[in-house]
């Protein structure tokens, strides 16, 4: 897969330095140099330590990615919300998990599914890479880079904070203050692998919501997160006494099958097309459900 730019700069410089300038790390070069690839100015082979003119076209062309034999396929299906040569973005439903989880039955997580899907298409690149997740019972969008290249700019993104996910939730108890932000440290439970709390200890987390409905036993709220802890918006609602609808794990009213929790809206940019990317996710039919009966 060969991605190319021309070089718009004033001085020369040297065609590792162009290639970072436009979010080609420095492990994307190796895997160039001495897997397969390799690197052009104006379509001849060139060096990292070739120099770029201005107005010269520079380019790097990345290997096909083997997939993971260990990893199984499956082939139920999957809503797709988006795709383009670069990104592949999917409407999770409820129930089914992000990756693979270890000792279960069937591998049926969205890894295995897309890469299903990646070998049905016949696409070049065959490795499942994941740059957000969501846990098992949570709905909504999650981005799968289809490719090591848009892996990296995602990366980078998500540690920028440039990423923007909005969440809907369903949460118990009336919610008094309309726009909050809930900073409260996270850490492990220290009796549970898997339960997080709030402590002292804990790495920071914050949570800034809008209250969308305030019904007497439970109330809507609009959630964007600032950091991205394990089960954050779950654990800091719990903490401020509105554990989440169905969220058995942190207290919730066992009003649904699942926590009331659905990523509804997502933000990124893709410098592949050069453009914002948003999408949206529709509220699935159990919270709607459960939504209808509270605002009656």
């Amino acid at each position: 897969m060969e991605f190319s730019w021309v070089y718009t700069g004033e001085k020369p410089i040297k065609l590792r330095s162009a290639l970072k300038q436009q979010g080609v790390t420095s492990s994307l070069i190796k895997a160039a140099i001495f897997h397969g690839g390799q690197m052009t100015i104006n379509h001849e082979v060139k060096w990292a330590v070739d120099l770029v003119e201005p107005g010269d076209c520079f380019a790097i062309e990345l290997p096909p990615e083997v997939p993971n034999d260990h990893v199984p396929i499956c082939s139920k299906p999957f809503d797709i919300v988006y795709e383009d040569r670069d990104f592949l973005v999917i409407n999770k439903a409820a129930g089914v998990a992000t990756v693979p989880a270890h000792n279960v039955a069937e591998q049926d997580s969205l890894v295995n599914r897309v890469k299903y899907y990646y070998q049905k298409q016949g696409y070049e690149n065959q490795v499942t890479h994941v740059a957000t997740r969501l846990d098992k019972d949570t709905s909504g969008l999650v981005i799968f880079p289809k490719h090591r290249f848009a892996h990296a700019v995602l990366d980078n993104q998500l540690k920028r904070h440039l990423v923007k996910k909005e969440y809907v939730a369903l949460v118990s108890g009336q919610v008094a203050t309309r726009h909050g932000y809930i900073d409260a440290p996270i850490q492990r439970d220290p009796e549970s692998f898997v339960q997080r709390q709030v402590g002292s200890d804990g790495k920071a987390a914050v949570t800034e919501y809008w209250l969308k409905y305030p019904g007497l036993n439970a109330s809507i709220v609009k959630i964007r997160l600032h950091t991205g802890r394990t089960h954050q918006i779950r654990v800091h609602f719990s903490y401020l006494g509105h554990p989440l609808l169905g969220d058995a794990m942190y207290g919730g009213p066992d009003v649904m099958a699942r926590q009331a929790l659905h990523c509804q809206w997502l933000s990124f940019y893709s410098p592949f097309l050069n453009r914002q990317i948003e999408l949206k996710a529709p509220i699935p039919s159990d919270m709607t459900a459960v939504i209808e009966k509270m605002t009656q």
